[in-house]
């Protein structure tokens, strides 16, 4: 058994902005699962709370300040969850990084590196749980600060740091390397300065003992310079270290066999519930109910990186098609704007529904014949999971976690029943619509169509597996710790 403490700014169903929280919410369960001792450290959101019963608070010694963690469950789970109260820092309302304005909190630094603090403080053992972890799993760029910070403790437990995203560096001007009392050998370009700036990732980079991303090929990817967002030689410097783990999905959450959000289950053995939840998915969204009509969904956010306005820039030959369109998601308003003017002009064509809505999102994926995910980088992606789950082939850029999860249909992989989606190379709108005209033709060849949607139903994306690769970058990063310890002991005896 592993004790494994696991820090995250989020975890679903607490905190939700993104892939991360999905990750956070499953991985430690899986992991408890396969027998170990895990605990989730996160701050203790406005939300958080609100959304969490009666919590046992522990009052931890800090100078001037009113410091707290709070105990609980993971709701639906039986893994301890410590929420990191401090008054003024994360109780505040909404989206954990951004202001209602949209704009970054101006304290973002200082609170995370409060978050990094508390990590550390609980690793050594210095808060009264008597638990200290052998394994420090630290995720994105608000818990990087973790590792750099645990180097100077002597027995310390072993550290592993997972790039969820690497765009998002948390990145802050000079000033505030001191405003956090920082110590000073920490401002160089082989710590964490970059560019004049600190960087939290780079903590978690250059002093993990391992690190992980989402993938295998994005992996690969963040070591070359187009994907490597100026990070690429110090990722391909340690790239012995750099372990590439797809991410799990939840396969009960995303089970359309047993899902209640659809009027219909179904499984791949028997695909007429699949039609019928096509059906009451072209009603809910007011177009046409014909099941002779390729629906193809977008469900996520709506910004470049997830290639929205590639569709966008398609949008008059796909409409000359016989297809419809369902939409779901939030993002950049020229975006949004762009696509709520294409439904008052095809209303009959296209459905848009802008924000986010779970009981729509699993019916979307249920009831799509297609998926769209023309990504220009994908550290990993779970829709494109989901829609294969659930018999709604995916159409992908192949990039990222999208490469490792989705087979092409070609005929090569047809022939040998491995196909289980459309991917594309290149970024470009020319290759979006090749792979919709060349997707429109296999779904009306039925024979073909039903083979590619049930090899999709049948792939197994949970996170077991993902957890057992897990167990063993664990086992290697305690290996690192222990060696690195003996070598500065030996440094120690010969000086």
């Amino acid at each position: 058994m592993t004790k494994i403490l696991f820090v995250t700014s989020e975890a679903y169903p607490l905190m939700k902005t993104g892939g991360l929280a999905d990750v956070s919410g499953s991985l430690p369960i899986a992991l408890k699962a396969l027998g170990h001792d895990v605990r989730i450290l996160m701050p203790a959101y406005a939300d958080t709370l609100a959304s969490l019963g009666p919590l046992h608070a522990h009052h931890v010694p800090q100078a001037h300040s009113q410091l707290d963690i709070l105990e609980g469950l993971l709701p639906g789970s039986d893994v301890p969850i410590w929420l990191v109260a401090h008054p003024g820092t994360f109780d505040r309302p909404g989206n954990p990084y951004l202001s209602p304005e949209g704009k970054s909190w101006t304290d973002n630094a200082e609170r995370f590196a409060l978050l990094s603090r508390v990590a550390v403080e609980v690793a050594m053992n210095r808060v009264g749980f008597r638990w200290k972890p052998d394994i420090v799993h630290c995720n994105d760029w608000q818990t990087g600060l973790v590792p750099a910070l645990l180097g100077d403790e002597p027995k310390r437990p072993a550290t592993v740091f997972t790039i969820h995203n690497l765009a998002y560096q948390g990145n802050f001007p000079r000033a505030m390397f001191r405003q956090l009392g920082l110590p000073e050998r920490f401002w160089s370009h082989h710590a964490l300065e970059f560019y004049d700036q600190l960087s939290f990732i780079k903590g978690g980079l250059v002093y993990a003992d391992r690190i992980s991303t989402v993938s295998p090929t994005y992996a690969r990817e963040i070591q070359g310079k187009e994907f490597g967002c100026g990070l690429e030689g110090l990722l391909a410097q340690r790239q012995d270290r750099l372990h590439g783990i797809l991410n799990g999905i939840d396969e009960q959450a995303w089970d359309p066999a047993r899902d209640p959000y659809l009027p219909h289950p179904f499984e791949a053995s028997d695909l007429s519930g699949k039609t019928r939840v096509k059906s009451a998915l072209q009603k809910r969204s007011g177009l046409a109910q014909d099941a002779k009509v390729a629906v193809i969904a977008l469900v996520g956010r709506l910004v470049q990186q997830k290639g929205i306005d590639l569709v966008i820039d398609v949008l008059p030959q796909l409409l000359e098609l016989p297809l419809q369109l369902v939409i779901l998601g939030s993002g950049e308003r020229k975006y949004e704007h762009a696509l709520e003017q294409w439904t008052r002009l095809y209303p009959d064509r296209i459905a848009l529904t802008l924000g986010y809505d779970e009981a729509l999102a699993h019916l979307i994926e249920a009831g799509a014949d297609l998926f769209l995910m023309p990504s220009r980088f994908e550290p990993c992606g779970l829709n494109q999971m989901y829609s294969q789950r659930y018999g709604a082939a995916p159409i992908v850029r192949s990039v990222g976690g999208l490469a490792d999860t989705v087979e092409d249909a070609s005929a090569e992989n047809l022939a040998a029943g491995t196909a289980s989606g459309i991917a594309f190379a290149e970024a470009k709108h020319e290759a979006l619509l090749q792979a919709v005209y060349r997707a429109l033709e296999l779904f009306h060849d039925k024979p073909v169509w039903e083979q590619i949607q049930r090899t999709g139903m049948n792939k197994d994306f949970s996170w077991h597996k993902s957890a057992r690769q897990y167990e063993a970058v664990y086992a290697l990063a305690e290996q690192d710790c222990q060696a690195l310890g003996h070598s500065m002991l030996a440094r120690g005896a010969l000086a």
